[in-house]
C-alpha cells in the first residue's frame, strides 16, 4: 500500500480539495470518518468519487475516537474531518486520547475565509492556540500549493517517534484554490534502531542480575515484534508483565506471564516489580498508572536498575534518569532481543514461574459479587466463548477492572481501550474498527454513564450494517466517582447516581438488536442471541450499584472509611 506510484507530473483543474484527497489516497488511506461541515464542503466532493470509503457519525467525539481506534488497531495514521468551532471542540476529546495513548492520527479542521481572520468571525478559532498543547503539530494551510507537503509532513509527524496526533486547519476559499504541482511521494515509516554497545550494555547487565523484569507498552508494535519479544522471553525466561491497557502486547497463557501492571494491579505483582535489581521497559513511557502512581522507581534517580527503550528520544529521562537509555521503535528492539544470545540457565527461572503462578491465580476464577450479575463471569464466559482475533473495546470506568483482570488477550491489536482514562471511547471504537474489519467479532463494553457519552454512535452503527455488539454495565451511577466519594466522603452520595433509559430499547429504537440481562445464567444465551441476530446489538446488564471492583464493594469500601475516622 505504501508503495503506490505517484505521478510527479501537473494536474490542471487540480484543486487543493482533490489535491488533499489525492495525497491521502497516496498514502494509502482507504477510510475517514467525519461529521459534514459546509466550512470543508470541497473536500466532501473530492470525496465523491475517491475510492477512500467516507464514515458519517453523529458527533465529532465519536469521529475522532473512530479514527483514534484506527490508528491504534494499524499503526496508520486514523483520519478524520470535522468542521470548525464546536466541530473541533467536540473532537478534542479524541485528540487528547490519541495524545496520551500515543497513536498516530491526523484531523483536519474546515476553517474560516483567510481574509475573515480575527475578526471573531463565525466560529473563529485559533487552531494552533487551542489544539498545540495535545498535539504533536498543529498548523494551518494558506497556500494551496503546498497541500502536498503539509499532508506529507503530517503523516511522518503523527508516525515518527512517539506517535500521536496531528490537526490541520484548513481555511475555506482555501480549498477552492489551484494546487496543480505534484503530490509528495508516499510516507514510510522510520524505525530507529538500537546501536550494537547499546545491546551489549544490556546484556551485561541481564547478566549481572537477580531478578530481572520486562514491562512492555506503548505502540509501534507489528506482529514480527510480538514474536520476536516472546521468542527473547523464551530464552531468557524473564518474568513478564503489560502496561496499562496494552495487554495484548503478550501472551497470558505463556509461563512468562506475569500480568498487567494497571489501575487496581494484583499485590504481587506489584511487590515483583518493585522487587526486581533490573527493570526493562521496553516502548512505553511508565506514566502515571503503570507506575502505580510514580511510587514504583524513586524520582529522578531510581535505585533499581533502569533500562527505558522508547522510540520518542524525548521521552527518555523525561521522568526517570535511566541506568541504560535506548533510542528504539519496539520492532526494531525486539529484532535485536530476539538475537541475543541467552545463558545456559538463569538464576530467575523459578521465579518466572512463580510469577505466572500468580497471575493464573489471580484471574482464574471470578470473586464473588453483590447483587444477581457478576462481571468477573461474564467476562470468564467471553474469553471462553469468543474467537481469538475477537477485538474488545471499551472506555473508562470501574467496570474495566473486570476485562483486566479476567479477559486473555491471544492477539495483538485485540483490545482498544484509552490509556487516558477518557469515557465515552467503546462505542465509537468499535463502530470504527467494525468498519476496517467487517468479518471479525467485535464488542464494546461501557458502564452507564460512559455509553451514554458517545451512544449515538450506535446509530453508526446500524447505518453501515456494523454487527457490533455493545454490553452495557448497568450500575445506576458514576461508579468510579461514587467509589472516591465513599472512600473520602464515606456515606455522603453528591452527585453519582444515575436514573437510565431501557438500553434494550434503545438499541431497537434506533433499528438494532436488544436484550435484557438481570441474571448472570442469563447472559450466555444472550450473548449468543445478539451475535446470533446479524445487527447491532446492545445486552444490558443490570448490576448492582454496591458491585464496584473485583475485590470490593461500595459497602465495604464505605465501612472501612468510617472505621478509620
Amino acid at each position: 500500500m505504501l508503495d503506490q506510484d505517484v505521478s510527479n507530473g501537473p494536474v490542471a483543474n487540480r484543486n487543493a480539495a482533490q489535491a488533499l484527497v489525492d495525497q491521502l489516497a497516496a498514502n494509502g488511506v482507504e477510510h475517514v470518518f467525519t461529521v459534514p461541515g459546509e466550512s470543508f464542503l470541497p473536500v466532501l466532493d473530492a470525496l465523491y468519487e475517491s475510492s477512500i470509503q467516507v464514515t458519517v457519525c453523529r458527533q465529532e467525539g465519536g469521529v475522532a475516537m473512530m479514527a483514534e481506534a484506527y490508528g491504534k488497531a494499524t499503526g496508520r495514521p486514523g483520519i478524520c474531518f470535522v468542521t470548525r468551532g464546536p466541530g473541533a471542540t467536540n473532537a478534542s476529546a479524541g485528540i487528547h486520547i490519541a495524545q496520551q495513548d500515543s497513536t498516530p492520527l491526523i484531523m483536519f479542521v474546515g476553517q474560516i475565509e483567510r481574509h475573515l481572520r480575527d475578526r471573531e468571525a463565525w466560529q473563529e478559532m485559533d487552531y494552533r492556540a487551542a489544539f498545540g498543547p495535545i498535539a504533536k503539530w498543529a498548523t494551518e494551510i494558506d497556500d494551496a500549493s503546498r497541500v502536498p507537503e503539509y499532508v506529507s509532513r503530517a503523516f511522518h509527524a503523527a508516525t515518527g517517534g512517539r506517535p500521536g496526533p496531528v490537526v490541520i486547519a484548513l481555511p475555506k476559499d482555501m480549498l477552492k484554490d489551484a494546487c496543480p504541482g505534484p503530490l509528495a511521494a508516499p510516507w514510510r515509516p522510520v524505525e530507529a534502531a538500537p546501536g550494537h554497545e547499546e545491546i551489549e550494555q544490556l546484556a551485561a547487565l541481564l547478566a549481572e542480575a537477580e531478578r530481572p523484569f520486562l514491562l512492555l507498552g506503548g505502540s509501534r508494535w507489528s506482529e514480527a515484534a510480538y514474536r520476536d519479544i516472546h521468542a527473547f522471553a523464551d530464552r531468557f525466561d524473564l518474568p513478564v508483565a503489560t502496561s496499562y491497557r496494552r495487554l495484548p502486547l503478550f501472551d497470558p497463557l505463556h509461563p512468562a506471564y506475569a500480568g498487567d501492571l494497571g489501575l487496581a494491579a494484583n499485590p504481587r505483582l506489584v511487590a515483583r516489580a518493585k522487587a526486581a535489581d533490573l527493570l526493562i521497559v521496553l516502548g512505553g513511557r511508565l506514566g502515571e498508572v503503570p507506575s502505580q502512581g510514580y511510587e514504583l522507581l524513586d524520582i529522578p534517580n531510581p535505585r533499581t536498575r533502569l533500562v527505558h527503550i522508547h522510540p520518542g528520544a524525548e521521552e527518555l529521562g523525561r521522568v526517570y534518569v535511566p541506568h541504560l537509555a535506548i533510542n528504539a521503535a519496539p520492532n526494531r528492539m525486539a529484532a535485536a532481543l530476539a538475537r541475543l544470545d541467552a545463558p545456559a540457565s538463569v538464576p530467575w527461572a523459578k521465579e518466572t514461574r512463580a510469577a505466572h503462578a500468580d497471575y493464573l491465580a489471580w484471574s482464574e476464577a471470578a470473586t464473588p459479587q453483590p447483587g444477581d450479575v457478576n462481571l468477573g463471569d461474564v467476562m470468564i464466559h467471553l474469553r471462553e466463548t469468543l474467537p481469538a482475533d475477537a477485538i474488545l473495546c471499551n472506555g473508562a470506568g470501574n467496570y474495566a477492572a473486570w476485562i483486566h483482570r479476567y479477559y486473555r488477550f491471544r492477539r495483538l491489536a485485540t483490545h482498544l481501550a484509552p490509556t487516558s482514562g477518557s469515557m465515552g471511547y467503546g462505542v465509537p471504537a468499535a463502530v470504527g474498527i467494525k468498519r476496517l474489519y467487517p468479518d471479525r467479532t467485535v464488542i464494546s463494553l461501557a458502564g452507564d454513564g460512559d455509553f451514554l457519552m458517545n451512544g449515538q454512535e450506535f446509530a453508526t452503527a446500524v447505518q453501515y450494517d456494523l454487527p457490533i455488539v455493545c454490553i452495557v454495565c448497568d450500575n445506576a451511577s458514576y461508579g468510579t466517582i461514587r467509589m472516591h466519594q465513599e472512600r473520602d466522603f464515606p456515606g455522603r452520595v453528591s452527585a453519582t447516581d444515575l436514573r437510565n433509559p431501557d438500553f434494550a430499547a434503545y438499541a431497537r429504537a434506533f433499528g438494532g438488536f436488544g436484550i435484557t440481562v438481570e441474571r448472570t445464567a442469563d447472559f450466555p444465551a444472550a450473548l449468543e442471541a445478539a451475535l446470533a441476530s446479524g445487527q447491532p446489538a446492545i445486552i444490558h446488564l443490570k448490576m448492582s450499584t454496591d458491585a464496584i471492583s473485583p475485590g470490593l464493594s461500595l459497602t465495604a469500601i464505605r465501612e472501612k472509611a468510617l472505621a478509620s475516622r
